[in-house]
């Protein structure tokens, strides 16, 4: 399997951030009861990646020199981000919802295969 360039993984992650912080400050919170998360928790994780996609983006348009350490750094927030959610999943799993749960694993699967992807060509040797 061919790796993607450091490069268009920084816009891919850039652009998931976004639309994880549209999804999880706008639009889960407006279905509220139907996702079981409370609203504060749907906002504390809507921002984190409002500060992934920042950092990404950065490093797309100005980063000129070897991108790997930038591209592991990114991959070990994702990772972050994904302990950060399985454990809230675990903290208000008796409140979620099959609707609410269904959003969560999806976006843990999304998350995992671009923390793959970002490890597996931070350590090409290019």
């Amino acid at each position: 399997m061919q790796s993607i360039p450091a490069k268009r993984l920084f816009l891919i992650d850039g652009f998931g951030a976004l639309v994880s912080a549209l999804f999880l400050g706008v639009v889960l919170v407006g279905l509220g009861d139907k996702i079981g998360m409370p609203k504060n928790v749907l906002h504390l994780l809507a921002i984190l990646p409002i500060f992934f996609a920042i950092y990404s983006f950065s490093c797309y348009f100005f980063l000129k020199t070897d991108s790997r350490l930038f591209l592991k750094g990114i991959a070990a927030l994702n990772l972050l981000y994904c302990c950060l959610t399985i454990g809230l999943l675990l903290l208000y799993d008796h409140k979620l919802t099959l609707l609410g749960w269904t959003y969560f694993v999806a976006e843990l699967l999304v998350l995992a295969v671009l923390i793959f992807l970002e490890f597996k060509a931070s350590s090409k040797n290019t």
